[in-house]
């Protein structure tokens, strides 16, 4: 029997290639865990993309209830940080604890996250706080960048392909703030000029 491998997703852009990858080498699980997500509504959206790829491929898939408390709790003091800032990090933090929590309590040998696909996530930032949350529950981290090795170019296809949906924001509700922000700039020029 392959080794059991504990996945945390993201979303269904960032990790269909990723699973796509490891389901060939491992005894594959899916956890979706993002109490970052913001409104719920993308929250289910988002959700429903990773249980169809779950479906397609017939892996299982850990769902955890939404709820933002704990995160909430983590990134207080930090919603004018920019993405990629501390906030982020205090997310990542609280994904890949529960992550490695779930993986040690479940049976899982590794864990893993597709977080690193994220186009402005860096493995540098990330990857030491998976190795963390390891050494904290006894559990094996699977440091990767996902991004590499073409995987990012075949994730678009394979999304293109299924018709999936992308989101355009990373998730919480500072970087949905943000956006909306840049896009009100943007048409502030747009008009002065």
């Amino acid at each position: 029997m392959s080794e059991k491998f504990l996945l945390h997703v993201c979303c269904a852009p960032c990790s269909i290639a990723v699973i796509d990858e490891l389901r060939t080498q491992y005894d594959l699980s899916i956890l979706f865990f993002n109490p970052n997500i913001h409104p719920k509504e993308e929250y289910l959206r988002r959700k429903h993309e990773v249980i169809r790829i779950c479906k397609e491929w017939d892996i299982p898939m850990l769902d955890q209830d939404y709820s933002t408390e704990e995160w909430d709790f983590a990134t207080k003091g930090l919603e004018e940080q920019p993405e990629g800032g501390f906030r982020c990090n205090a997310c990542f933090r609280v994904r890949l604890s529960w992550t490695a929590q779930v993986a040690a309590e479940g049976g899982f040998s590794r864990f893993g996250s597709t977080l690193t696909t994220g186009r402005y996530k860096k493995a540098a930032i990330i990857n030491p706080i998976g190795e963390a949350a390891a050494n904290r529950f006894g559990s094996r981290f699977h440091a990767e960048d996902w991004k590499k090795k073409g995987r990012e170019a075949l994730s678009r296809r394979m999304v293109k392909d299924r018709a999936m949906y992308e989101q355009n924001y990373c998730g919480c509700r500072y970087s949905l703030r943000d956006m909306h922000r840049r896009e009100e700039r943007k048409k502030a020029l747009q008009k002065e000029a």
